[in-house]
């Protein structure tokens, strides 16, 4: 597994930056799969610092636009969740990769998260395969895709 980490390293312990650093190459070309580590993280603050890049490098205004902040993002290579798992019952997005999720599907479990084993991920992607990705579209509009916008 190839591990990244997401967040704002340059505020760590020249210490834990140099781990990480180590960490990151030893996996780097490790092929089956990806741990992104959101490690002094906030998906708020990645987006801040991505606009402050575009800033920074001279950005025509004009020229801003979501491809744009997405190259900027921590992590720009990574592909967007298709399913965010929210432990414990909580409902909130937390501030978590508010960026990459917008149209991600969520997920509330009342497992904790200690006691989230491979069966419930399991269950998890299975009620994930059952549902129908529409991505911002309207309901009507995924019949049309579906089936010519021929109904019955």
């Amino acid at each position: 597994m190839r591990i990244v980490v997401s967040g704002r390293r340059d505020e760590l312990s020249p210490r834990m930056r140099q781990r990480i650093d180590e960490a990151i190459a030893r996996t780097a070309r490790n092929t089956n799969g990806v741990l992104n580590v959101c490690l002094n993280y906030g998906g708020r603050a990645e987006i801040v610092d991505a606009v402050r890049r575009l800033v920074a490098a001279g950005a025509d205004p004009q020229k801003v636009d979501e491809a744009a902040i997405t190259a900027n993002m921590y992590n720009p290579d990574l592909p967007d969740p298709d399913l965010v798992i929210r432990t414990a019952g909580e409902r909130r997005v937390s501030n978590f990769l508010l960026w990459q999720s917008a149209y991600s599907e969520m997920l509330v479990t009342e497992t904790l998260w200690p006691d989230f084993d491979v069966d419930h991920l399991k269950a998890a992607i299975a009620d994930y395969g059952s549902r129908v990705r529409r991505f911002g579209g309207r309901p009507e509009q995924e019949l049309q895709a579906v089936d010519g916008g021929r109904r019955s």
